[in-house]
């Protein structure tokens, strides 16, 4: 009441009235009273919209403000240094404004750098509702790391929901490491994310090929009991986890067991079955798979085949491949460049050259423009059909097309110009290559290593494995065998066993020929011991010795009088499922006959029924 009155006092003193008649004095002072006391509503009435209109234009002021720091930070390179100076008295460290920033700024980024500013200029500490909104927008723009290195400086600790969705970003964005970790920070908080949550992360994982985490992932998940009852995009992803793992009868499995539940995985996990089954050659598992698509409505597409048609391909069923390429057309399928170009490769591989140039024509009918693989898988056929002319054409049409520079377009040119004899012309071209800025691989020199081997030239070929070596690259097996087998036929033995110690040094297992060839060579320079000590050590291996080298082994034994030997080494032949030469029968016999006839006939007998 005091504040009443002397706010009336004030106002009368601001509004002087008559002075009262004194007789009147009671009557006016009723008045009076009266008059204040509408007076003091009036003026209470009207002072609200007065602050209400005093807010709404410190408000549209300050928004005003957040509007120019917003066009400041997107327009001016280093607005750091002069923002202050644009509004000297105004408190940039309000927790309202930098809300009202985030709001108003479109790129978020715009929005982090001015919370870096803040932190650096002010030491503003943001709350946490402003560290929540800030967290969101970065997660919402995918910008996992962002959003990683602003928890790790700010040390903040955001919603359960919000994290969930940075795990999303961080399996979206392929970083399932950290994502492993997120799912550990929830689980300790108590918060067991959604179901697509973690198929997410579980397909993630496999895209990745971190199936270890896959199945880490997975343990946990079941353990969270979200995981007991599996749906369709769990099963999916376990059916590729166990197919990647070589476990595709596994995979098999479980997806029959969840099809008589009713839950049928996408095509993903099917395709990956089918190549699984086509590379270890099951094609009755793969008919069943095929027939399964369609029953349970996943039809097979264009890519189902094509993975038929590729597996097919790799084990070299070429003329499978190729009707079921028909058939694929013949229901309506159209198929790409990558599939004609397969079964093109194919074709040309079995020498059905014909056929392969049909399917050329067909697939530029058909709009299709041939790139350079199926330029050389078509050139690979011309060069193995013997048809150099055609071969040089097409080679200058690649040119003209702008696909004969490549290192895959002179490696099929060196390899068909070796194939023919004509290694001096491939060596020009491979001499050619870095001059035209192109790369020499491993196959490059392989192909002319090999190529030079066969036309007996083994100085050319120990220049190119020692200049394989000096550039850098890894040899393989197969840049060592020809090589070896050309010592050999040559009687190079000393030779020959230091390259086969190069190739252990190097890490590389000879291959099955290569010790082959060294026992032949042996044997032909007379070196019978040595070559039944390498001959010990392929069974030692369990390798299994070619017929001419055990032929050429048992001849050189009984030449040397060693008999037993020779009886033992003929009789694994046997075992083997060879068959002996006649001539080479005879000289064994007529050995043993120098020696005693009735031991020939005992010996000879008891190897015979053995086998």
């Amino acid at each position: 009441m005091a504040k009443a009155s002397s706010f009336i006092v004030n106002f009368l003193r601001l509004n002087p009235r008559t002075v009262p008649n004194p007789n009147t004095q009671i009557r006016n002072l009723t008045i009076e009273s009266k008059e204040t006391s509408f007076i003091v509503k009036e003026i209470v009435k009207n002072q609200k919209p007065c602050e209400e209109q005093l807010n709404d234009s410190v408000r549209q002021s300050n928004l005003d403000i957040v509007k120019q720091v917003c066009k400041i930070t997107r327009t001016v390179p280093r607005w750091e240094e002069t923002l202050v100076s644009h509004f000297p008295s105004f408190n940039f460290s309000e927790p309202w404004f930098f809300r009202e920033l985030l709001r108003q700024q479109d790129n978020v980024f715009f929005s982090l750098r001015f919370f870096h500013w803040l932190r650096s200029e002010y030491e503003f500490s943001p709350d946490f509702d402003s560290c929540n909104m800030l967290f969101d927008k970065l997660v919402e723009a995918k910008a996992s790391k962002a959003a990683r290195n602003f928890l790790q400086q700010t040390g903040f600790e955001p919603k359960p929901g919000s994290l969930e969705r940075y795990l999303r970003c961080l399996c979206e964005n392929e970083s399932v490491e950290e994502a492993v970790d997120v799912f550990s920070t929830l689980s300790e908080i108590g918060h067991c994310p959604s179901i697509e949550t973690w198929n997410l992360a579980l397909s993630a994982c496999l895209k990745v090929g971190r199936n270890d985490l896959m199945w880490k992932l997975y343990q946990d998940m079941v353990e969270s009991g979200i995981g007991v009852n599996i749906d369709v995009g769990t099963l999916g992803c376990l059916v590729q986890a166990f197919c990647i793992d070589g476990k595709a009868s596994k995979g098999y499995k479980i997806l029959q067991q969840n099809l008589a539940d009713g839950l049928v995985p996408d095509t993903v996990a099917f395709h990956k079955l089918i190549a699984a089954f086509c590379k270890m050659k099951d094609y009755g598992r793969v008919s069943q798979l095929l027939h399964t698509m369609i029953a349970t409505d996943r039809a097979p597409n264009i890519y189902t085949y094509q993975e038929v048609i590729n597996g097919l391909c790799k084990n070299r069923k070429w003329l499978e491949g190729f009707r079921i390429f028909n058939d694929l057309k013949d229901r309506g399928h159209s198929p790409d460049r990558v599939m004609y170009t397969t079964i093109i490769h194919g074709l040309c591989k079995i020498g059905e050259l014909r056929e392969a140039r049909k399917l050329w024509f067909e697939m530029i009918n058909k709009g299709m423009v041939p790139n350079e693989y199926t330029y050389n898988a078509l050139l690979n056929g011309l060069y193995r059909a013997h048809n150099l002319k055609e071969a040089e054409r097409l080679y200058k049409e690649m040119l003209e097309k702008g696909y004969g520079e490549m290192t895959v377009s002179y490696n099929t040119m060196i390899t068909g110009l070796c194939s023919h004899g004509k290694t001096d012309e491939a060596y020009c071209l491979f001499e050619e290559m870095p001059r035209k800025g192109v790369v020499r691989d491993l196959i490059t020199f392989n192909n002319l290593i090999r190529g030079f081997c066969v036309e007996g030239k083994v100085v050319e070929s120990l220049n190119l494995l020692h200049e394989l070596l000096a550039q850098g690259l890894q040899p393989s097996a197969s840049s060592y065998t020809p090589i070896i087998k050309c010592l050999c036929q040559a009687g190079h033995i000393e030779e020959a066993e230091s390259l086969l110690n190069d190739m252990h040094s190097q890490g590389l297992e000879p291959k099955d020929c290569t010790r082959n060839h060294l026992i032949f060579g042996l044997c032909k320079q007379g070196h019978v011991a040595e070559g039944m000590e390498r001959f010990k050590e392929m069974l030692e291996n369990q390798l299994k010795p070619q017929k001419k080298t055990l032929e050429k082994l048992i001849q050189s034994l009984s030449e040397s009088d060693r008999l037993d030997d020779s009886l033992l080494v003929l009789d694994f032949m046997f075992r083997l499922g060879y068959a002996l030469k006649t001539s080479i029968c005879h000289s064994i016999v007529t050995k043993f006959c120098q020696r005693n006839t009735h031991l020939v006939e005992s010996c000879l007998s008891e190897v015979l029924e053995t086998n």
